[in-house]
Parts: structure tokens; sequence; C-alpha cells
């Protein structure tokens, strides 16, 4: 089977080339996408010799040139290189392609990630933003060309697992579980003194820096319900998130005569990586098994919808329909970067992404042109919130006066 890796240096990326290392037999690289890092790119170009690599821009792309001159690769011997949004949908596209990994983080892999969906490519979803971004969009898409679309967020990709234990007309709830974060236990007065390096000390999961404090704040478990409603066809209201420190399992469903299936593996992005993969074969466990011999407690509570109001608002988003998901990614993404700037205290990030969503008319895109351009413009609204004094000062001041808490 072909593979072009969308996002092949992030932590999804990486993890999939060991899967790959793993079954060289089954699997070929076609294609490598990303973004900024050549380092890790040329060593990947180096192991896997994929017939095309792309990178972000072409001051990147001179770049890789140049690594792959010092490393001594004869120029026959490169792939064919690219850079910019148009390349990165002909590495997705490309006749030879079989299977597609979407795992470039944000919106700069949507665009590819749709067009393999039109050209019916086998996709692995591991982009968020895909979904909650343009979920209308891209499953019309799925469904009506018949695009077989596995998810690989381990959540996800449980509750599929599940649902081959019943029909899907026999279910009634899909519960998606969360760690609960760094913070699970923290007072919610004492959130305003949070430091990145605090909310970047992700307890179970090893993860890119946006995802971690996505994760940190609930935003990531509020993404995954979006994603989960236009996955497997589901209403808001039929959707739970319980918090699961130990994050053994990561989903259930629950069926109309009170039956509850879950999905429990080890906490290794490799397992569902593989399934996606090979689905809906079952392969040898890519990573160590379970040892159920030793001891071992799982506990689970409710979120904490008020001091987590980022899940809050996915929810809400979801129901409102239309633009609104995309505007809640935007603003999200824009304010976790102003959080790990220090432009903004830990609460602003949910702050600026409940104001964007005050500000910013929901519309229906009806084109992922139009969904690009909803996500612009809530980029700059939300980059706008950022920047307004009196919302920093209150914010900080807020933080400063809990400093003896």
């Amino acid at each position: 089977m072909n593979i072009t890796l969308l996002g092949s240096t992030g932590s999804i990326g990486v993890n999939t080339l060991d899967v790959v290392r793993q079954h060289g037999e089954r699997f070929t690289i076609h294609g490598l996408v990303a973004g900024h890092n050549i380092d890790v790119l040329c060593s990947q170009i180096l192991e896997f010799r994929p017939s095309i690599a792309i990178v972000a821009d072409e001051q990147t792309l001179d770049r890789l040139q140049e690594r792959l001159n010092e490393a001594g690769l004869p120029r026959k011997q490169w792939p064919e290189l690219g850079s910019g949004p148009r390349d990165r949908v002909q590495a997705a596209t490309a006749d030879e392609v079989d299977f597609v990994m979407s795992a470039i983080v944000g919106v700069a892999g949507l665009e590819a990630t749709y067009e393999a969906i039109k050209r019916k490519k086998r996709i692995g979803l591991a982009n968020k933003e895909v979904l909650v971004a343009s979920g209308s969009l891209v499953m019309q898409a799925v469904h009506q060309l018949g695009t077989e679309l596995i998810p690989v967020d381990s959540e996800h990709n449980g509750a599929h697992q599940c649902l081959r234990g019943g029909k899907r007309s026999e279910v009634t709830r899909l519960i998606l579980t969360a760690s609960g974060g760094p913070f699970r236990e923290t007072p919610r007065e004492k959130l305003w003194r949070v430091t990145p390096e605090q909310a970047l000390n992700h307890p179970t999961w090893k993860m890119g820096k946006r995802i971690t404090i996505d994760s940190a704040t609930l935003m990531n478990k509020g993404f995954e319900v979006i994603e989960a409603c236009w996955l497997f066809d589901l209403p808001p209201n039929q959707v739970d998130v319980v918090v699961h420190p130990q994050s053994s399992i990561h989903a259930m469903v629950e069926y109309n005569d009170g039956s509850i299936l879950a999905q429990i593996s080890a906490t290794d992005m490799r397992m569902p990586i593989q399934y996606a993969m090979t689905y809906p074969e079952r392969d040898r466990a890519p990573v160590p098994r379970l040892d159920w011999n030793e001891a071992r407690t799982w506990t689970f509570s409710a979120p904490d919808f008020e001091k987590f109001r980022l899940l809050k608002l996915a929810y809400q988003a979801q129901e409102q329909g239309g633009s609104a998901t995309c505007t809640l990614n935007a603003a999200d993404e824009i304010a976790v970067e102003a959080f790990l700037a220090g432009r903004i205290p830990f609460p602003g990030i949910a702050q600026t992404v409940e104001e964007t969503l005050s500000r910013q008319v929901a519309t229906k895109p009806a084109t992922i042109e139009e969904v690009l351009e909803i996500d612009r413009t809530s980029r700059e609204l939300a980059r706008q919130v950022v920047a307004e004094p009196a919302r920093v000062t209150v914010t900080m001041e807020h933080r400063d006066s809990n400093e003896s808490l």
C-alpha cells in the first residue's frame, strides 16, 4: 500500500513511520509532507526514499535542498520536491497513492485531505481541523463518493472499534474519555497563575504544543465531541465526556439494552495508527500489550464545564452549526499562541475564544475556499481581541488578585 503522510515530522507522522518501519513488506511511502522541520524531514527522506517531499514554502524548500546536499544524497536519488498548498494537494491525490494519513496540525491540511477524499483515497484522519472547521462539506463528500475515512484519534478510533460490536440503529450514546489534563484537581481560581511550562506537562500523552495546551483546557476534548458528531452522525446530546485520568479506556459505546462496549489499549498512538492502516484486519500489536497481572485502578468523573469552559463552548458551537466551529478552532489557535507567548493568562484562552465567537457572525460555507476565508477572518478577529488593552489588564489584575491563594 502506497502512503502519503501529511505532517510527517509531527508526533503522529513519526509514529506512523514507525508502524511502516515494522511492516516494511506491506507499506511504502510515496509522499512526505512537512512544514519547517528540515532536519527530521531529511532523515525521513534518507530512510524511506519517498517519490515526493513537500514543505511549507519556498524558503524552507531551499533549506531542504541544502540539507540533502550536505547529507551527500546524489540529486538523481532525490524525491520530487515542492512547497505550498498546491503541491500538498498533488502529493495527496497522486494516482499511485492508496492511503493518506492526514496529520497536519491546523487548517493547512484541510484542502489536501478534502481533495484526497474527492479522489476516493482511503483516509486516516488525525487532523481535527478537517472536521471541526468543515465537517459538513467533508462528510458530504465522504458519503456521496463512498470514501473510506478511518479516525486515528485514540477516542474516535476506539469508538470506531466499539461500533463494530452492534447495529448502528441500536446505539444510544457515545462516551469519550478525557485524562483531565494537568489541572484536573487545580482549584479554578489558581488557573490564573498557570505558566506555559506547567500547561505543557501533560500527565499521559506526548504531543505537540498546541494539542497539549488544548488538552489542558479540555478544548481538545471539545474538538473531539464535534468530530464525533460528524464521524458517527450523532447529535451533541448523544456524545458525552467522562474524565478518566488513567487513559486506558479510550471510548465507550452504549447500546439500547444498556450494554456498554469499551475499547481498551496501551496509551500509544501507534495502536490507532496501525488500526487505521490495516482495517478491517487486525495485525500484530505494534507496542507491548497490557499486562493484566499488574494491579490497576480506573476512576471516572464528570468534567467541570465551568472550570473548563472551552468544552462547553464546543458543545454550543456544534449545536449552533454552520461556521461556528470553524471560528471556535481559529480563535483557539490564536489564543493558545498568545498564552504560550505570555501575552494572556491561561483562563484568557477561553475568554478570547468566547469573545471571538460572540463577534463573528456564523454562516454556512458552501466551499472549502469559503471555510478558509472564515478561518482567516476569525483569526484576525481573535488577534484583535487578544490585543485589546482593557481585556488584558482585567485578566492580569484577576490573576494578581489571586497571588496569595
